[in-house]
Order: C-alpha cells, then sequence, then structure tokens
C-alpha cells in the first residue's frame, strides 16, 4: 500500500514498487489522461508533473515516490482547461491524432514555468515529446501564445 498524491487529493493504492506510476495513474487513480506511448521514456505521452517538474510517468516506479511528492496530470492541469497552453492548444487547432497532446500540453506547460518567455530554441530544446502527426510548428506556435508572445 502506498499514498499518492494525485492532483492534489490522497490516494490510497496497492501496487510493487516497481510498477510504473503511468499504470497507478490510469488502472487504480482511473485517470486516463495520461497515455502509453512507447514504454521506455522516449516519447513523452505519459507526461506528468512530480513536485513541478515533468517526468515520464513510465519509467517512474511507484516505489520512489512518498506522500509528500505532488503528482499532476493533465485533468489536474486545470479543471476547466482553462490553463494558458490548454486555451493556447485549443486556439491554435495544434492536435491532429491528438494521442500525445496531453504529454506535450504538460511539458509545455512545465517550459512555461521555468521559463515563461521561451525563444524557438528553448522550445525546440524542451518539448522533446514525440509527436506522429507532425504537428512541431503548431506546438512551437502554441507554447509561444501561451507565453504571450505574438505569433
Amino acid at each position: 500500500m502506498a499514498k499518492l498524491n494525485v492532483n492534489g487529493r490522497m490516494r490510497d493504492v496497492q501496487a510493487e514498487a516497481d510498477t510504473p506510476l503511468l499504470w497507478v495513474i490510469r488502472e487504480q487513480v482511473g485517470l486516463t489522461g495520461t497515455k502509453y506511448g512507447c514504454g521506455v521514456a522516449q516519447c513523452g505521452a505519459c507526461s506528468v508533473h512530480i513536485n513541478g517538474e515533468v517526468r515520464r510517468s513510465c519509467s517512474v516506479p511507484v516505489g520512489t515516490l512518498k506522500a509528500a511528492d505532488r503528482i499532476v496530470t493533465i485533468e489536474g492541469l486545470s479543471a476547466t482547461s482553462s490553463h494558458p497552453v490548454q486555451e493556447a492548444w485549443a486556439a491554435l487547432d495544434v492536435p491532429q491524432c491528438g494521442y500525445c497532446q496531453s504529454g506535450q500540453i504538460m511539458a509545455a506547460a512545465a517550459l512555461l514555468k521555468r521559463n515563461p518567455k521561451p525563444t524557438d530554441k528553448d522550445i525546440d530544446e524542451a518539448m522533446t515529446n514525440i509527436c506522429r502527426c507532425g504537428t512541431y510548428q503548431r506546438i512551437r506556435a502554441a507554447v509561444h501564445l501561451a507565453a504571450g508572445k505574438k505569433v
């Protein structure tokens, strides 16, 4: 049994210590916005925030987390989808298939928290998530829009 703080709510979960956080979030907590993509922390579809830092939940063993750790999923970013990144994504119709977008949004939100006015280079270096549809230009434009820059 472990206690996890997910989206500001304490959750009791039962999982082996080496179980990836991704599966606990999806199967035990019931939040399915965090997606399985590759399972080896390469694609970023499973990105969440842990203590304000973007992490790929498929590679975070639940046993490494403590009750004091703050886990935020796409569902916890904003209850009304009013986070500036979510609004920019909608305004620019960023998603094509949409599968990777929750991870993309979580990565962008973490980037803007630590760097509120990123350059194209900053965005390219920070946004390492894979988009199979190739919406990288719209992703970059949405990050700039969310940062308050003219696109």
